[in-house]
């Protein structure tokens, strides 16, 4: 469930960090350094492991690998799968003096993690705009730096998950319902990197994430906006309902938030622009030639980074 709240609560201000976290502090090792060459991606030490349709198998953590990431023991595949793609992520796209999109949900904990470790090793100079209430309050129990649009209105770099990732790295995101402003902040960055776990690679949206594609709407306009998109599209609409509150799920905009569950693989350009253009919607949680790189962290303990086709 979302939390409600002013606008002016999240965006009113740059705030300190909290008290006893100067300088971010977070758990883990070091970590391994990574590289970019070209569109490959590769940690020190290691063989590249192949290669197929653009994607870039990076292998697993040479030398450090226990600080890297925990023993499966004490951390599950998909979680282990998260962390690697977080820090990959992190290792290659964050440098000084950025102005960085930080995203929401489970997987963005383990890039800002990361982010934080190298802020305190390397004296770096970041400023981190939120997408949602969580990502605020992720950013400032790490230490870093939280700013806003009003302050930066230009952004170097977001990085943030997905729900699923298509073979042309369209993405459904907005299962945390945070997707309209997790929106503005990839659209606002000058790159857009996704990380996401083995589970949600597919080849068409649909095929691994079944809850629907989120649609935020305002509130007095959910029904109408239902039978519309139905009624062009086909599918089922479900009003997201809270699980420890009676009543919907209330966005950080005060809006609900409608999923659609399409029945058949659509041109998914032109949907998300007609949907978008029905009165009451905001927007959706359809991400159309948006991520200009994905990197998958995979049950071996690898890396996938797959990007973006230049024709």
């Amino acid at each position: 469930m979302q939390r409600p709240g002013p606008f002016s609560t999240l965006y009113g201000r740059v705030l300190a960090p909290l008290p006893g976290r100067a300088g971010g502090a977070a758990s883990g090792g070091g970590g391994n350094s990574w590289a970019v060459l070209g569109s490959h991606v590769q940690p020190p030490g290691r063989a590249q492991s192949g290669t197929r349709a653009g994607i870039v198998n990076t292998g697993t953590y040479g030398g450090d690998a226990s600080s890297a990431c925990p023993a499966p023991s004490t951390m599950s595949k998909a979680e282990e799968a998260k962390k690697l793609a977080g820090r990959a992520a992190v290792e290659n796209h964050v440098r000084n003096n950025q102005v960085l999109g930080i995203g929401s949900g489970s997987t963005i904990v383990h890039a800002v993690q990361r982010i934080a470790e190298r802020v305190k090793q390397e004296n770096l100079n970041l400023v981190c705009i939120p997408t949602s209430f969580q990502a605020r309050q992720l950013i400032l129990q790490y230490g870093l730096t939280l700013s806003d649009l009003d302050r930066h209105p230009e952004i170097d770099l977001a990085i943030d998950g997905a729900d699923e990732v298509d073979a042309d790295l369209n993405l459904i995101k907005g299962g945390g319902g945070c997707l309209t402003q997790e929106k503005i902040v990839a659209g606002y960055a000058s790159r857009f990197i996704v990380i996401a776990d083995f589970r949600k690679d597919s080849k068409n949206l649909g095929d691994q994430w079944h809850k629907g594609i989120p649609i935020e709407v305002i509130p007095m306009a959910y029904v109408p906006v239902s039978r519309a998109v139905t009624q062009k599209f086909g599918g089922v609409i479900e009003l997201r309902m809270a699980i420890n509150k009676a009543g919907p799920v209330v966005t950080d905009n005060g809006n609900f938030i409608l999923d659609w569950k399409f029945d058949r693989v659509h041109k998914w350009s032109e949907v998300n622009t007609a949907i978008k253009m029905i009165p009451g919607v905001v927007d959706t949680g359809l991400f159309i030639n948006m991520a200009e790189r994905v990197y998958f962290g995979m049950q071996d303990g690898s890396v996938n980074m797959r990007e973006k086709p230049f024709y």
